[in-house]
Order: C-alpha cells, then structure tokens, then sequence
C-alpha cells in the first residue's frame, strides 16, 4: 500500500462532512452523528484502501464494502460523491422519493453499492457471504464492512460472527464505529435503550475474531489497522474503532440529540465554520 497523504485525507473528510450537514440542512432529513463518526474511516477505505475503480463500479475484482450499519448512508453517499462515483450536485436529492440516495443504501439504482441495507444486523450476513463466495471461487478481493456500536446487539450480528471464523474468512475485515452513544442517551440515564457492549474487544475475541483496537479517527491508524488485518491468515478481523458521536463539529459532539436532528440555519453556519477552519480538529 502506497504512503498516505494524511493532509490530503483530512481535507477530503472535512468537506465530506460539510457536504453532509449541508444535505441533511437542504433536505430537513437523515441522520447526523453516527454518519460523522464514520466518515475518517469512509474516507480512508474509499480514498486509500480499497482497491476500486469509480468509472467501472461493476469490475468484478473489486474490494467490496458494505456499511451495514445503513442509517449511516449520508456519509457513504458524501464519501462516494467526493470519489467520483455520483455528481455531489445530487446529493439535493437525498430522500426524495424518486431520488437513487434513499435514507437507506439501494444497490439496485446506485452504481457502487455492493448491498442494500438498513435494517441493522443484516449487513455483516451479506459481507460474510461476499467473502465466503470470494473463497469458494478463488478471488483475491477484500470485503470490508462497518457495523455500529448498536448494531451489534442484535444477535444476528454473532451468528454472522461465528460463521466467519468457521469458515476461517481472513478475507472479511470488519469496522466498528464504536462512538458508544446511541439514538436516546448514555447508559444510566434512564432512558428507554439498552447499553453497549462494555467491552467489545473481549466479545469479539471469544468468537474467535482477530481483534484491533485504534482511534477511528486517526487516519494513519485505520490505514495501518487495515493492513495489519490483510495481512492476518486463518480468521476474519475486526478493528474496534474508539471515535466521537458528532465528530468534527463541537456542539454536535458526544450529544445524543444529534442522531437524527436537523439543523437550524445557524447551525449550519457555526457547523460549517468549525469544519472550514479545523477549529474542531484533533
């Protein structure tokens, strides 16, 4: 893998993430702190990691992606625009009803999609059989695949995770945002959610995953993390990726009213300012 030009990825993700608030601003829909914790990694796959090609998005040794955790799709749609894949002009269609840039990912109007995804816990399953059909085949493509902290409470997610490891998919390296805040508060505070996995490494390692732990939005750490994870032979990985709920804008951060809010036209102002001079920037 070539050297990184990290400037280079910052740039790139800080008018992502613009062009992410923007959209859900225009549109007055989608969702904003979960996309904006996933988008350095987004941005590393599509920019330096995966081997794809945007002008033929059907080339069949292609690495494979599938962000199965699909309320995220804004980030995807943001990263996919920047990469050439879609016009960044469309991305004012987001959730229209005859718009290719639904609030989920639809692999059957979007070009580059390799799964259609949503309901959460599936995508893993999907990626999972990406690799094994890679395996069974004799392909030499990596599949990547990011899963939320939430998400992985559903049990689908370890039943996926078991097959993996017995079919000793060392071609499947998946990501894990986990910003350990989700749609309705912390854990502890009343509220009608359940905690997240409080220690994630360990559960994933009782499955039998190799397990890599970074800052998910240090990029010459998800860089090396995933090559650390191609490298690996006998099981698939999983990179457990510490990063910010809101990540990039600081009213924003840590704050579990982001999930899905919209914001105000101020807001987009002070949001786009921080994201304009770094002011916010680790």
């Amino acid at each position: 893998m070539q050297q990184a030009n990290i400037p280079e990825l910052k740039r790139i993700a800080a008018a992502a993430r613009k062009l992410l608030i923007e959209t859900v601003h225009y549109a007055k829909a989608g969702h904003v702190g979960g996309p904006l914790s996933a988008m350095d990694m987004l941005v590393a796959l599509y920019f330096h990691i995966m081997n794809i090609r945007p002008d033929d998005p059907r080339w069949e040794e292609r690495d494979r992606f599938v962000l199965s955790k699909g309320h995220s799709a804004l980030a995807l749609y943001s990263v996919m625009a920047k990469r050439g894949y879609l016009p960044e002009e469309e991305l004012k269609t987001f959730d229209r009803i005859d718009s290719r840039l639904q609030g989920h990912p639809d692999m059957n109007v979007l070009p580059g999609l390799d799964m259609s995804t949503g309901s959460l816990g599936q995508g893993i399953s999907a990626a999972v059989g990406m690799a094994l059909g890679a395996k069974l085949q004799g392909r030499t493509f990596t599949t990547y695949c990011m899963v939320g902290d939430g998400e992985v409470q559903e049990g689908q997610v370890w039943e996926a995770a078991d097959v993996a490891v017995r079919y000793g998919l060392d071609n499947l390296i998946v990501l894990m945002d986990y910003n350990k805040l989700q749609q309705f508060g912390w854990a502890g505070e009343g509220t009608a959610r359940l905690a997240p996995i409080a220690d994630p490494e360990k559960k994933w390692q009782a499955f039998g995953w190799n397990v890599l732990a970074i800052d998910g939005h240090d990029f010459q750490q998800i860089i090396d993390a995933c090559a650390a994870a191609k490298a690996h032979r006998g099981t698939p990985t999983v990179i457990v990726a510490h990063t910010v709920k809101g990540k990039g804008v600081s009213f924003m951060e840590n704050e579990y009213l982001w999930h899905s809010r919209i914001p105000t036209d101020a807001e987009l102002a002070l949001a786009l300012e921080q994201l304009s001079t770094g002011g916010n920037d680790r």
